[in-house]
């Protein structure tokens, strides 16, 4: 009897988690399926609750790029805003993290914990006093407004990620590369940054997903629309055709807003696993 009921929860065990991973995906993947079918659906069939688009139309699109929406405008201010807090990002973070991973000096764990303690807070706790700071430094409704307050929330996660990369590292790499003549900055960028590139890749996609994101702030410290990003544009939107209720048209901004992040996940969905596992093993 024991073996009949262990022959019939075997073929349980083997399909639960496919099933288990199966209802995840569709979790995940429904919402994102759904706004792409509103948004290629005609204005006037956009309460139809039909799976597919029949008949299938652009005019949702059309009325985005619209002359007066700001649209494409937006995204090139997104795209200018995320690309900068990236690059930042990692060129502080590295600097910062391999100083951490490799120097030895009283409280150097406590400066750990002091970083990532700072991203806990809640970023719209913050919105106040940098209001009040910008609007006195005269830096409201400009680029920097936007892509300093994204910096200081994406460096402490850069700096704990890459610091355990470059821990996990030994240290006669730099010492043999200095035997060979290096220098330690030619030992770092020659021998430690090539095999950390895993984590460095996984950094630059988190911040750049994280920045591209963001809202709150770039709502709050700019009202010019030529300085906004697509975020922001994309709540602001009334519809190009005057429509009360543009929901199709919103619908259809997210689409476009969100399909470079799902290709480039997509793309360097490898490097992005073997860089957050690549960390956690000595």
């Amino acid at each position: 009897m024991a073996t009949t009921i262990r022959a019939e929860a075997g073929p349980l065990r083997r399909y639960a988690p496919l099933l288990g991973v199966a209802l995840i995906v569709l979790y995940c993947l429904l919402p994102f399926y759904w706004m792409m079918v509103s948004a290629f659906r005609r204005p006037s069939d956009q309460f139809d609750n039909s799976i597919i688009p029949r008949p299938f139309s652009f005019d949702n699109i059309k009325d985005v790029f619209k002359e007066g929406t700001g649209f494409g405008r937006g995204l090139a201010n997104s795209l200018l805003v995320a690309g900068t807090v990236t690059i930042l990002t990692l060129v502080i973070g590295l600097v910062a993290a391999y100083t951490l991973a490799r120097l030895d000096f009283r409280g150097k764990n406590l400066v750990l914990a002091i970083i990532i303690t700072t991203s806990m807070f809640p970023g719209i706790s913050l919105i106040v006093p940098l209001l009040k700071l910008f609007i006195d430094i005269k830096w409201i409704n400009t680029y920097q407004a936007m892509i300093v307050p994204s910096l200081s929330f994406a460096l402490p996660l850069a700096v704990w990620t890459l610091t355990s990369f470059f821990r996990q590292m030994p240290r006669e790499l730099e010492q043999a590369a200095m035997v060979d003549g290096c220098t330690p900055a030619q030992a770092f960028r020659k021998v430690i940054l090539p095999l950390a590139a895993p984590g460095v890749f996984t950094t630059a996609i988190i911040t750049f997903i994280a920045a591209w994101n963001e809202f709150l702030i770039a709502l709050t410290m700019v009202q010019v629309k030529e300085k906004q990003t697509a975020n922001v544009i994309i709540s602001q939107f009334t519809g190009a055709a005057g429509r009360d209720q543009p929901f199709g048209s919103q619908m259809a901004a997210g689409v476009i807003v969100t399909i470079p992040l799902v290709i480039a996940v997509l793309l360097f969905q490898r490097r992005i696993v073997a860089g957050l596992t690549a960390g956690g093993v000595k």
